[in-house]
């Protein structure tokens, strides 16, 4: 059970953030109302929010779950795979030493976005992109195993459409994994119920198990048809702004 958030609001800088899709420019007020109602939602699945204040520096930093890997024990901070957003880490880890007190650290040349490391009750699947090289990777890898931690590799670099490996797959809880058609068939996944998006909703693989519920982004009706018949309780919102800049749900808070 998750008990607490930490979000990050975006600042008003934040169109001029890294994008790999075209699909125009945020607005940045409905930005804000978007991140206000995902805060809401987050408080509804029983979680106490904690807001870092907006940095005007890094445009990108309200995608606060690329700056670190939470476990029961540990906080690991990140290295973003984009130097650009190298400064976001350090005002992370000022919040978060309330609650941990034991902090590792990717190091170079490792690089690892927190987008891409998909938790499934304790085994952790982790991805290969142009944001995590192999050598951030295996550090991840290294410090989970120190507590027992399982995982796998995905290497997603030549998969399109996707920037990080949880724009393609969410762990849903229940034993099931939602994943775009390109990565359902991985045999990471194979232990996992594959729960497939198709490839007219691939966006919305990027959903979110926060306690007893599942947040995923409207406007997707073929995900929701096939995840209501399986009791889940959705809180569908809108992520229209955040789409733009290549977030997605997950990307937007540190649960733990």
């Amino acid at each position: 059970m998750f008990r607490r958030a930490l979000v990050r609001p975006p600042g008003p800088n934040f169109a001029e953030g890294l994008t790999t899709v075209d699909l125009g420019a945020p607005d940045y007020d409905r930005a804000l109302a978007q991140h206000a109602a995902y805060c809401m939602a987050l408080d509804r699945c029983g979680l106490a929010v904690m807001q870092v204040p907006e940095a005007p520096h890094y445009p990108d930093s309200t995608f606060v779950e690329d700056t670190a890997i939470l476990t029961p024990s540990r906080a690991i901070l990140t290295r973003p795979g984009a130097s650009s957003r190298a400064g976001e880490v350090p005002a992370i880890r000022a919040p978060l030493s309330a609650f941990y007190t034991e902090f590792r650290a990717i190091s170079d040349p490792g690089t690892l976005d927190g987008g891409d490391v998909c938790e499934a009750d304790g085994h952790f699947i982790i991805g290969l992109s142009t944001r995590t090289n192999e050598k951030g990777a295996r550090q991840l890898a290294a410090i989970l195993a120190e507590d027992g931690h399982t995982f796998a590799f995905v290497d997603i670099r030549a998969v399109e459409g996707i920037l990080h490996l949880k724009s393609g797959i969410a762990y849903v809880g229940d034993g099931r994994i939602v994943a775009i058609e390109a990565l359902a068939q991985h045999p990471a996944l194979r232990s996992y119920t594959v729960i497939t998006v198709e490839s007219s909703e691939t966006y919305a693989a990027n959903c979110v198990r926060v306690n007893d519920r599942l947040l995923v982004t409207t406007g997707y009706p073929r995900l929701e048809a096939a995840l209501r018949p399986l009791g889940y309780d959705l809180i569908p919102l809108d992520m229209s702004e955040f789409q733009k800049m290549d977030g997605g749900l997950s990307c937007l808070s540190l649960r733990f």
